[in-house]
């Protein structure tokens, strides 16, 4: 089952810089994951990559339900231009860079 204990690195990134108040981060995605990752150690930041490959493989066809039902009240990656798969992959992408 998942929930949200078992991405605690999601916890903190929903929490504290993707959520209705990301504009203190800053505009873009980039610049808000940009601060998460200034924030963080490089260990977290691949507890990060890893918890979203295991969030994409647990959440599997569900993906957009699950992703919603944990952090959607926070974070809602279409008023962003994404589509969960789009953003989890742009995520990626910006950490691992």
């Amino acid at each position: 089952m998942i929930d949200q204990q078992s991405y605690p690195q999601f916890h903190t990134l929903f929490g504290a810089y993707l959520n209705q108040d990301s504009d203190y981060w800053g505009d873009t995605l980039e610049e808000v994951v940009s601060c998460f990752k200034r924030d963080s150690s490089h260990g977290e930041i691949e507890d990060t990559l890893s918890e979203i490959s295991k969030f994409k493989k647990e959440a599997g066809k569900n993906l957009d339900e699950v992703f919603y039902a944990l952090y959607g009240h926070d974070f809602n990656p279409k008023l962003w231009g994404y589509t969960t798969a789009s953003f989890l992959e742009e995520l990626k992408g910006l950490l691992a860079g």
